[in-house]
């Protein structure tokens, strides 16, 4: 029975040693267990089907993981295509039409070393590449990478406007580079079409791809570009360096920032409109080892706020944190890390209470959204307008609703509690990782146990998970492991959501996405909250006069009902709203 090589011997390419076999390799990588080693062993010799079949067969490894090791074997590197940044330049090198017949991807050029980096289904096939070296002129170092990825990848980039208009306005750019190295003349260069136009295409992929947020990333030979869809960076471009300076001086200038200033920090706002649709941009420039790094928060105006319900609350956490907002007085926080979607369930509530009857005045950091009816306040501290000298001046404007920002230190942690307690309504944002660990965090800010114990409301703690694309979404069978974990994290809401779905266990399915063109081949499009609402009882009032710790305050608010954020992540699983890996992704805690 022959070993398992690679379908096609390549000579040419230094290979690992004839000692060494994938078998060897896959088995290194804990690919697969001594046992099926010794299972396709025998297979192998019984049937005489090659070991690659027999795998195939029996489904004990993926492709990706094969090729891995195939690539290891041969020592050319293995990439996932859907993972890197593909410069407009190289992809320009090769049609669209040679791409596709041969299945290969080029993704980065170095004009200097004369080389060509090209991801391959089959990096061993020398027609291929003794063919494209001579159509460039340029040497090609072959890259592993899976065949469907390459094949969606060549669709995606080459049908992409923000890779052909790049590159179009790179071309134009060319013989402009020394002047905009050499910083001479650069503010005609900045103004230039082909600079704008690089612009003007990285923001209309960002408002069409529905990116939140743009990265342009200095790096020793190349410049990034990254976007934030559904809380995932992508790396969507790679830019030469030579039109990096450019490209965030036109930035700047469109941002109303010091184009000349590289030393500090900036901030600043545009606008854009695309097709109708204008979009806010908050721009913050950092200065790195390798240049100005810029990104760009996008913020679509005219955009109507959610309610609770398209957030994802529910049931009876949907149920305490309506019956919270309708009380006049009080303290009400929604906790999460950064990008956790807590303003945006701050400005569903707003909108659900908001009317001409009340006085809402905000105190934000920015202002993201605008309401109508309501007193939104930027704070600027270089004129000295922070959250705690804003929330001093808005007691005098005799608001009955007031939400500021961000209790940020003790200060504003004791006005929050004193306006709650003159009966005002409060609302305002922690970072803390669970919605018991809010109320310690304020007792660490030196609030006071007894006035905390009287003022508080209500807590909510939240995370965003994707939700699975509608377009390739699919059922499937969860692994025994996978249903452990759910009836140990669920217990018994487990067996009540069965009961509800009329199903038996041994019936349950889950859903994910296979990826498709509308999902960028990711499998998942849009977003959706999980929370766990803790409405502030007498009893966990006593808890926090004794300043007992978070666990404690947890249990108790378990034994009134509370569902925790992984067990709302787990229920939406279920439900087939997102998957296992996103929930555990963000709710791992």
């Amino acid at each position: 029975m022959t070993q398992l090589y690679p379908t096609v011997p390549d000579p040419s390419v230094g290979r690992m040693s004839a000692a060494v076999t994938l078998i060897d390799i896959l088995l290194a990588n804990g690919a697969l267990n001594r046992t099926q080693v010794d299972q396709l062993k025998a297979e192998g010799a019984a049937s005489g089907k090659e070991y690659e079949e027999i795998l195939k067969q029996h489904q004990w490894i993926t492709d990706e993981q094969l090729l891995a090791a195939k690539a290891q074997y041969y020592n050319i590197p293995f990439v996932r295509v859907n993972e890197i940044g593909v410069s407009p330049d190289a992809l320009s090198t090769v049609p669209q039409a040679v791409a596709q017949r041969y299945r290969v991807l080029p993704f980065a050029v170095d004009r200097m070393k004369n080389t060509l980096l090209m991801a391959m289904a089959n990096p061993l096939d020398l027609k291929a590449i003794d063919f494209i070296e001579k159509k460039t002129n340029l040497r090609v170092v072959p890259h592993f990478a899976l065949a469907e990825d390459i094949e969606l990848a060549i669709q995606e980039r080459f049908g992409q406007s923000l890779n052909s208009e790049v590159s179009a306005a790179l071309k134009e750019t060319s013989g402009q580079e020394k002047v905009v190295l050499d910083g001479i003349k650069l503010g005609e260069v900045i103004r230039e079409a082909p600079i704008a136009k690089i612009v003007e295409t990285l923001l209309t992929f960002a408002v069409k791809a529905r990116a939140s947020d743009i990265h342009i990333e200095p790096q020793e030979e190349k410049t990034r570009v990254r976007y934030r869809i559904d809380g995932i960076l992508h790396e969507r471009l790679v830019l030469p360096r030579s039109v990096q300076e450019a490209v965030i001086s036109r930035i700047k200038i469109l941002a109303d920032l010091k184009i000349d200033e590289k030393r500090i920090p900036q901030d600043g706002r545009f606008s854009f409109a695309l097709g109708g649709e204008e979009v806010d941009l908050r721009v913050s420039t950092l200065p790195t080892v390798h240049g100005e790094k810029v990104v760009m928060r996008l913020l679509k105006k005219g955009q109507q706020a959610y309610t609770l319900t398209d957030l994802g609350l529910r049931g009876l956490g949907l149920k305490n944190l309506e019956q919270a907002v309708v009380v006049p007085h009080g303290i009400i926080l929604i906790t999460g890390p950064t990008g956790s979607g807590k303003t945006t369930t701050l400005y569903a509530i707003l909108s659900k209470i908001n009317s001409p009857k009340v006085n809402i005045v905000t105190l934000e950091d920015p202002v993201e959204y605008e309401i109508p009816g309501v007193n939104q306040v930027q704070i600027n501290p270089k004129a000295g307008l922070t959250f705690a000298s804003g929330l001093r001046s808005f007691l005098r404007q005799d608001p009955n609703i007031i939400m500021v920002g961000e209790v940020r230190d003790t200060e504003t942690a004791d006005l929050a509690i004193q306006a709650s307690l003159t009966g005002h309504l409060v609302f305002s944002t922690l970072h803390t990782n669970s919605a018991s660990g809010a109320l310690p965090r304020l007792l660490d800010m030196q609030a006071e146990p007894f006035l905390l114990a009287s003022s508080m409301t209500c807590v909510v703690a939240q995370r965003v998970v994707r939700q699975i694309c509608q377009h390739c979404k699919t059922d499937y069978q969860p692994e025994a492991a996978v249903l452990t974990d759910l009836k140990k994290v669920l217990g018994s809401l487990f067996q009540a959501f069965l009961v509800r779905a009329k199903i038996s266990e041994s019936e349950l399915t889950l859903a994910k996405g296979k990826g498709c063109a509308e999902c960028n081949d990711t499998g998942y499009s849009g977003r959706i909250g999980i929370f766990e609402v803790l409405p502030v009882s007498q009893k966990i009032g006593r808890l926090i006069l004794e300043r007992q710790p978070s666990s404690a305050l947890e249990m108790q608010a378990i034994s009134e009902g509370m569902l925790l954020m992984k067990q709302d992540g787990y229920l939406k699983i279920l439900e087939k709203v997102t998957t296992v890996e996103e929930v555990l992704r963000v709710a791992e805690v």
